[in-house]
């Protein structure tokens, strides 16, 4: 953190305090108590927006880590991941490949705090994307991983070395604002292959 903005974050948190205890009463309380959580709230959104890096491989291999955030199991598809990461056949043999889908929770499942049957179905969306990618003849890991896309491959590089990150998404899935941070702060290579939209990034 830059020198200069310690005192500014301090000026931020306690100018709003003595101002709202300054005009009295119930009504500056309520003022200070209202300013200190909306920093609060404020520094709990702020995420970092560094490079994501990963783990050294150690060795000279291709690290694909396949973040699939649209269920894979149509040969079709499956031949377009494969192509779009390079993977498969003579070409690909040497490439180590881990499947990675970011488990996803509807309003009710925050609301209610069930987040088993979001995870069973984050694994089922996995398995099937692993074994239609088998029968490729890709062999993948598989991990289940954050809802945030961009958080859940930041989390997976701490420990799987990717050289290349792709992302996979099905037409009419909203994924342009993680797609385009992945590719601004990925170290790694980064593509973006859209099934059935007929085009990949």
């Amino acid at each position: 953190m830059a020198p200069w903005k310690l005192p500014l974050i301090v000026a931020a948190i306690a100018v709003p305090i003595v101002a709202g205890f300054g005009v009295g009463g119930g009504a500056g309380l309520a003022v200070g108590s209202f300013a200190v959580l909306a920093i609060v709230l404020f520094a709990i959104r702020a995420v970092p927006r560094g490079p994501i890096g990963s783990a050294s491989a150690g060795d000279e291999r291709r690290h694909v880590l396949i973040v699939s955030a649209a269920a894979v199991e149509d040969p079709a598809d499956v031949a377009r991941i494969a192509q779009g990461a390079e993977i498969g056949g003579a070409g690909g043999a040497d490439a180590e490949v881990m499947v990675l889908v970011p488990t996803r929770f509807g309003f009710l499942d925050r609301w209610a705090s069930d987040v088993e049957g979001a995870r069973h179905e984050a694994q089922e969306h996995l398995v099937a994307t692993v074994a239609a990618l088998a029968k490729a003849g890709v062999a993948a890991e598989a991990r289940v991983g954050d809802e945030d896309i961009v958080q859940a491959v930041e989390d997976q590089l701490q420990s799987y070395p990717a050289t290349e990150v792709i992302l996979v998404s099905g037409d009419g899935e909203d994924v342009e604002r993680p797609a385009a941070e992945l590719g601004s702060r990925l170290l790694a290579e980064f593509r973006h292959v859209r099934l059935g939209a007929g085009q990949q990034a």
